[in-house]
């Protein structure tokens, strides 16, 4: 029989079975205050079950505990005539949710339950906090566009796994997607294209079926509201300021020369201009988002701009001249600095692409993503920033995860489950100060070869998993494909359309058209590279 507290995803710090099992029926009472009850009942919800507050049968109890010192942990009782959870908090009330959930058979995860189920569990005990803060996924949602649906859906698996940070990357030269009521040609222009680069050559054929879409400030709100239930935290990012065709493509004026919305990937030269008469008209469009998303931060992007036309304007290098900059790599970091300074008047901390630790366009209390391997990270770290650790290596699921031949085709790779499984995100050879500014880990799913959401589903789980228990955990995950062989079955029940760990099921390998995979970006030379250019910022050639 199998031990459910021993196949925990993500592994809790203590958790172990006692003698004796428990049954939740119609008549299981859940009680505690209103505070403490509401959110756990939201999220045993597709149970079925009643959970009045009063009757006759096993009680749920939950509430609050000040002993518990860690912001989000939990202690856990099942005992054969109830259930007690308690809390430092209701992020730790929802924790203890999910575990309840995880140890109740696999159809627990279904969306819900026929009337008059009842659940059997074993009884037993867990203890359990995460060692970091920020345990998170990056959903690139404008090379193709994810529906909001499938964004709820996504929070959902979020909050299965305790991951609390959803970064929606919402810009880029392939697409706008936020509706802006004072600018409506982002969308109307910037939120569709013509076509879709097919296969991995830039230059080569393009399927000519239209591609758009976008969120409209309602749409975010509800994603918010709906993700705020859950305990996850959205971080918008609009990216700037490179990687802006299809803002360009709608207001040219806030750029240099013309611009299309791209059907090709890579990097481009559509690159804001750091005049202020951009900064107004992007303090303005920050506006409108973080009024719809009163989140905490706003990811500002910052990556792979080609500076070379800033170099080229007078009008560019002469206001940077005002500002005592001569080279256009520091008004990058200008650039950075002006909006962050912006978003900090109403609150909201700035997050960068590490390539705005490298420009300085930092502030104090600034966040970096470093992405360009381990040392920029460290460096960042090192110099007193709070770190989210999201190196391609392991954290982009956009790679593929083997190199057999039945994979479909990716950006490169392969990016093994292993390889995530044992990611290390705070390293014992860091120095104390530099291990404690490691605020989190997250995956990327950029989405140049992520057509919709199946593929996501195909990419995502179950590297995601491990992810989320590197992240929960601070630490390389242990058992994994043993946990996996317990926990797959879940995703089943959720619907999670992931990759078997014995390869890809028919209908997901790449075939032998357009899909077939053809080897890309080897891992280990993408690693060489990064971490050869990670102490700079300016890319001197677009690859579109």
């Amino acid at each position: 029989m199998t031990d459910r507290y021993d196949t925990l995803v993500p592994r809790a710090r203590e958790a172990h079975r006692l003698p004796g099992t428990l049954t939740l029926t119609a008549d299981s009472r859940l009680v505690g205050p209103d505070e403490a009850t509401e959110p756990v009942r939201r999220l045993l919800a597709p149970l079925g079950l009643p959970l009045r507050p009063t009757g006759t049968g096993t009680e749920i109890a939950v509430g609050f505990d000040a002993a518990i010192t860690e912001p989000e942990g939990y202690r856990l009782h099942v005992g054969t005539t109830g259930v007690t959870l308690t809390a430092a908090g209701v992020d730790g009330l929802r924790h203890g949710a999910r575990t309840l959930r995880q140890l109740l058979p696999d159809t627990a995860w279904r969306a819900a339950a026929p009337a008059g189920t009842e659940w059997a569990l074993d009884c037993g005990e867990v203890a359990d906090a995460p060692a970091l803060p920020w345990r998170g996924g990056m959903l690139d949602v404008s090379r193709h566009f994810l529906p909001k649906r499938e964004v709820l859906r996504y929070l959902d698996l979020f909050a299965m796994h305790g991951l609390n940070r959803l970064h929606l990357h919402l810009s880029d030269d392939q697409g706008w997607r936020v509706q802006s009521a004072r600018y409506p040609k982002l969308t109307e222009i910037g939120a569709h294209r013509p076509g879709s680069q097919v296969g991995r050559e830039r230059d080569g054929s393009h399927d000519h079926v239209p591609h758009g879409g976008y969120y409209t400030l309602d749409d975010l709100a509800e994603i918010n509201a709906y993700a705020t239930g859950l305990g996850v935290t959205v971080v918008p990012e609009l990216d700037l300021p490179g990687h802006a065709s299809a803002l360009l493509a709608a207001y040219p004026e806030y750029g240099i020369g013309t611009h299309r919305v791209l059907t090709g990937w890579g990097i481009s030269a559509g690159v804001v201009t750091p005049l202020p008469r951009t900064l107004a008209f992007l303090g303005e469009v920050l506006d409108e988002l973080t009024e719809a998303l009163p989140v905490p931060y706003v990811h500002l992007g910052g990556d792979e701009c080609v500076l070379r036309d800033w170099a080229a304007d007078a009008e560019v290098m002469g206001h940077l001249a005002e500002q005592g900059i001569t080279e256009p790599v520091d008004g990058h970091g200008y650039f950075l600095r002006s909006l962050g300074e912006h978003l900090a008047k109403g609150g909201r901390r700035m997050v960068v692409w590490d390539e705005g630790f490298v420009t300085g366009g930092m502030l104090p209390d600034s966040i970096v993503t470093a992405w360009r391997g381990s040392s920029v990270g460290r460096r960042a770290a090192a110099a007193g920033y709070d770190v989210v650790r999201s190196p391609v290596y392991p954290t982009y699921l956009d790679y593929d995860q083997s190199d057999g031949a039945d994979e479909p085709l990716s950006i490169g790779g392969p990016l093994t489950l292993d390889d995530v499984a044992g990611f290390d995100p705070v390293p014992a050879d860091w120095a104390a100060d530099e291990r404690a500014h490691v605020l989190g880990v997250q995956f990327q799913a950029w989405s140049e070869y992520i057509p919709d959401a199946r593929h996501l589903d195909y990419l995502a789980f179950p590297r995601a998993c491990a992810l989320a228990d590197v992240a929960w955990t601070g630490a390389p995950a242990t058992r994994l494909t043993e946990r996996l062989d317990a926990h797959l079955p879940r995703l089943d029940a959720a619907g999670v359309e992931y990759r078997p760990l014995t390869g890809p099921r028919p209908w997901q390998a790449g075939g032998d058209g357009p899909r077939r995979r053809v080897p890309g970006a080897e891992m280990a030379k993408v690693r060489e590279h990064l971490e050869a250019v990670s102490a700079t910022a300016d890319v001197q050639q677009e690859t579109n």
